[in-house]
């Protein structure tokens, strides 16, 4: 059967790209928990719905850009790279933000959904726009 060929070939490529993925994703979230003002996981447990839109906006945008850049990749070693500049690309969204919205953590705090949708909608749209130039 070539399917089973062809899926035991291509298997160990698929788990490095994926467990590669899987880091680039949490490195991306230990950063962002780290730069944020705001405890997210604490704020979370707490029931906060603000900090969750938040901190999922934050991580769709990091991810929407690393699932182009694996589309089309060539080699880990891309991925990679362009993957540590979709990062960067969402820490400078997230800090333009703070700025523009100074009372942000303290919205975030105060469960303002507002804040939460705010955070999460712009982390969203420059992702989007972030994994729309990467494949140019």
């Amino acid at each position: 059967m070539p399917e089973l060929t062809w899926l035991a070939s291509a298997f160990p490529n698929f788990l490095r790209y994926i467990v590669v993925s899987f880091a680039l994703a949490g490195l991306f979230l230990w950063i962002y928990v780290l730069i944020t003002p705001w405890r997210e996981f604490a704020l979370i447990r707490a029931g906060n719905a603000s900090a969750a839109l938040a901190l999922t906006g934050a991580l769709l945008g990091f991810c929407l850009p690393l699932a182009n850049t694996i589309a089309h990749s060539v080699s880990l070693t891309d991925l990679v790279l362009w993957s540590l500049v979709a990062l960067v690309v969402q820490v400078i969204v997230h800090v333009v933000m703070r700025i523009l919205l100074p009372h942000l953590k303290q919205s975030i705090e105060a469960n303002e959904l507002a804040a939460g949708v705010a955070a999460g909608g712009f982390a969203v749209c420059f992702g989007l726009i972030n994994a729309a130039c990467l494949t140019t």
